[in-house]
């Protein structure tokens, strides 16, 4: 939308050429989430107080959660507004991925809403039951894994139709260009090609598995957020390198056209995340909810497959995998063992807090380990 208004400012006064460079809007999206998070925090704080949206504690967790009961949940509505407008305000609407990215990320926060309403409104302690939640989940999923097997080798958004028409010209038998292939990092030429239903299949885990997991991490405050922020400013950079036909070759990348917007997209992300945690820091005045969760977890998973950064999501986002596991092991073995357990308590971190440590100490310790994961991460870039 601005960036619309600065284009037709720049063609009678130069200055406002500026706004063409990504990383400038990535800078303006950063600042504009960011002051939208901190601007609207308090008054949507006061609405969901008002309409008594406050979060159930479990009494069998540690005894420290039961003086967060009450606290107002649901508060990823207030990402969620401030990463839509910023990415409508900064970036190009013209471009493929944007648009797909955000209905993916609003798309499961829809979810996610209906899931938290159920559970804080109506009282319902369910919510959504699992296969509700993955039904719909899978449905979101695919459509966005479909169309992004088709935008992501294609070299415009002119393009996709035709290399979808061809695809089924081939009788679904046509492969996709090279850089769609399953990238191995730390590798300089190991990836392994996809096909149409491996990408499609792949897509669909990365989206949905990356959404629960961040959703299964968010029990604690700041807990999940800022790993989310770390996370996101990172596949920034891979989205920058990818959209640079300089620097892709260079560093042996993929060259996907049309991905830059994604390092606008991302910034949104990371501004809002910040935003978000300055309600969200201990002791909590906010939770982010369902809401929050899963859309955040789609959203990183969504750019991971824009960038070919599916295995790099998955160092990076290492709390979130170890998280996820925690509560897979828990319940495989408690099954299996007829009501034994490996941890005090899943999602691990709470298996810490029962363990004696301080909620904050859980916190920071894991923002550390994200830090690692993601300096890791990034090393990919050149360590091939």
């Amino acid at each position: 939308m601005l960036l619309w208004l600065t284009q037709v400012l720049a063609t009678d006064i130069r200055a406002f050429n500026v706004f063409s460079y990504i990383t400038f809007r990535a800078v303006l999206a950063t600042m504009t989430a960011l002051i939208i998070a901190i601007v609207l925090g308090p008054r949507v704080i006061t609405r969901l107080t008002q309409m008594k949206i406050g979060q159930a504690v479990r009494s069998d967790g540690p005894q420290t959660h039961l003086t967060k009961k009450g606290t107002p949940t649901m508060g990823g509505v207030l990402v969620l507004l401030s990463i839509t407008i910023t990415t409508l305000l900064w970036a190009d609407l013209s471009n493929r991925f944007i648009w797909v990215a955000l209905m993916v990320t609003l798309g499961f926060g829809a979810i996610g809403w209906v899931d938290d309403y159920r559970k804080v409104v109506r009282g319902n302690p369910k919510g959504m039951s699992a296969r509700e939640k993955l039904l719909w989940q899978s449905l979101i999923g695919l459509v966005a894994a479909t169309w992004l097997a088709f935008a992501v080798p294609a070299p415009s958004t002119e393009k996709i139709w035709p290399l979808f028409y061809a695809w089924l010209q081939s009788g679904l038998e046509m492969n996709l260009p090279a850089k769609s292939d399953l990238i191995v990092p730390f590798f300089k030429n190991i990836s392994y090609p996809l096909g149409v239903f491996g990408f499609i299949a792949l897509s669909f885990c990365v989206i949905v598995g990356t959404s629960n997991a961040v959703n299964l991490t968010d029990g604690a405050d700041g807990l999940a957020i800022m790993p989310t922020v770390m996370v996101g400013a990172a596949l920034g950079v891979f989205a920058y390198v990818a959209s640079s036909a300089v620097y892709s070759k260079y560093l042996l990348f993929p060259h996907i056209p049309g991905a830059g917007e994604m390092v606008v997209f991302c910034s949104s992300i990371a501004g809002a995340g910040l935003g978000f945690l300055w309600f969200n820091a201990y002791p909590a005045k906010v939770f982010m909810g369902d809401v929050g969760a899963l859309a955040l977890g789609a959203a990183l998973g969504t750019v991971a497959i824009i960038v070919r950064q599916e295995i790099v999501l998955f160092v990076m986002g290492g709390v979130f995998v170890a998280e996820t596991l925690s509560v897979a092991l828990q319940v495989g073995w408690f099954k299996w063992s007829g009501g034994k357990r490996i941890f005090r308590m899943a999602p691990v971190h709470h298996h810490f807090e029962l363990k004696g440590w301080h909620e904050n100490q859980v916190v920071v310790r894991a923002w550390i380990i994200t830090m690692l994961l993601v300096l890791a991460g990034l090393s990919s870039l050149k360590l091939r």
